[in-house]
């Protein structure tokens, strides 16, 4: 009835999770941040931040500076250049100020937005290496 069978093993698996940076409320950071996973802000940020994944911004984050990152919901404050390279959502709450560059936006009524934003293919949001210009000077001689 019962065998023992030494060829049969029981298989575990590897179970990963998406890493997720969480700076809470009360925290202020001063400086660069970079990370490859995605990242929430509840507490402030003054300076750039770099995120291969998805930024969050709660009702209590704030961000001075800049933002590049692949997707990213607002809820709180930003006074910064915002680089995404995918979708950009600002929820109700959110306070935007700055220069906005995405591939897509939503914009939830509430939601207030001041500055510039240009939209297109993705091109012009990179994460790895130097921002592209839109436009160039043209030198006449």
């Amino acid at each position: 009835m019962f065998t023992k069978n030494s060829n049969k093993m029981a298989k575990t698996q590897e179970i990963t999770s998406p890493e997720i940076n969480i700076i809470q409320k009360g925290t202020e950071i001063t400086g660069n941040i970079t990370c490859s996973g995605d990242i929430r802000i509840d507490g402030a940020l003054n300076g750039t931040l770099v995120s291969q994944g998805k930024l969050v911004v709660g009702n209590s984050g704030v961000i001075e500076g800049e933002v590049k990152c692949k997707n990213a919901d607002v809820s709180g404050n930003i006074n910064a250049k915002i680089y995404v390279e995918e979708l950009l959502q600002l929820k109700s709450t959110a306070n935007i100020v700055g220069e906005i560059n995405t591939k897509k936006l939503s914009i939830e009524p509430g939601a207030n937005f001041s500055g510039t934003c240009n939209m297109g293919n993705g091109n012009n949001t990179q994460l790895n290496g130097a921002k592209k210009e839109a436009h160039q000077e043209v030198q006449l001689v």
